[in-house]
């Protein structure tokens, strides 16, 4: 892993996407939705989940380096987005969360600690809430608990070129991929409503949270992030200088040093 590598502006992104991930991956029948996964190396589990519109692709950069780091790692393409299928029906996070843990039990695996990016971390935390006993930590990067925690938005060069890989990325991998527009509308009710956690909420969450904040991000108030690690039994605040809503694949050698961090934490 080249941990010089910078994107910061996602050009490189855009045009070329992340390094290509291990070859395999399998979908598992979920009511009439085809969910793709794949599991590379071994070790601890570690669950990567995507952003929404994403895919498990966009962890290019962290795969190799946490299978380097020895851990089995594995990846889902939520439900309508990648490679995994779609009924058109409404999105939760905790649906998401429920094909996660379906996921698991094909693999076999009782335990996992997870690694969630914007969306992807919301349906950590919905797992964490479902089903502690199976969660080792949940790493929450770039999403917010409740509506006060989202800037407005304000469109840019970076978030464009980001939406340019993405729809680049529906076309190639999707088995519906002229659902890409009713599949953005569909998730952003979801996202305009979901997560809606209390403090309450957050208290009775028994697992390790790490909740890192990008200096620049687009989306979550960084006193929000601060918020909810401080509100977490078991939270913990991280700022990453630099980067923004997209850090994973912006300065990935800094991302991926903060998750191998958090998953060491985890041993002690």
């Amino acid at each position: 892993m080249d941990n010089t590598f910078q994107d910061d502006g996602l050009e490189i992104f855009a045009a070329d996407g992340p390094p290509a991930l291990p070859a395999g991956g399998e979908t598992l029948e979920r009511n009439g939705v085809r969910v793709w996964f794949a599991s590379f190396g071994e070790g601890p589990a570690v669950l990567l989940l995507h952003g929404g519109l994403g895919n498990s692709n966009n962890f290019g950069h962290q795969v190799p380096a946490l299978m380097d780091a020895g851990y089995r790692v594995v990846v889902i393409d939520s439900r309508g987005h990648g490679r995994s299928s779609w009924d058109g029906g409404a999105f939760s996070y905790r649906q998401f969360a429920d094909d996660a843990f379906a996921v698991l039990d094909r693999l076999g695996i009782e335990t996992v600690a997870i690694v969630g990016w914007s969306d992807g971390a919301c349906t950590g935390l919905a797992m964490a809430k479902a089903a502690p006993e199976r969660v080792a930590g949940v790493f929450y990067f770039a999403c917010n608990v409740d509506a006060s925690g989202s800037l407005p938005f304000v469109m840019s060069d970076t978030i464009g070129n980001c939406l340019t890989r993405h729809r680049k990325d529906y076309a190639a991998l999707s088995p519906q991929p002229e659902r890409f527009d009713e599949m953005s509308g569909k998730l952003q009710v979801m996202q305009g409503s979901q997560p809606d956690y209390s403090a309450a909420d957050l208290r009775e969450i028994s697992v390790p949270v790490t909740v890192a904040q990008s200096e620049r991000d687009e989306f979550i108030r960084a006193e929000h992030a601060r918020y909810i690690a401080g509100t977490v039994p078991l939270g913990r605040y991280v700022a990453m200088e630099g980067v923004s809503h997209f850090a994973p694949v912006q300065r990935p050698g800094m991302f991926n040093e903060v998750v191998l961090a958090f998953l060491d934490g985890l041993d002690d």
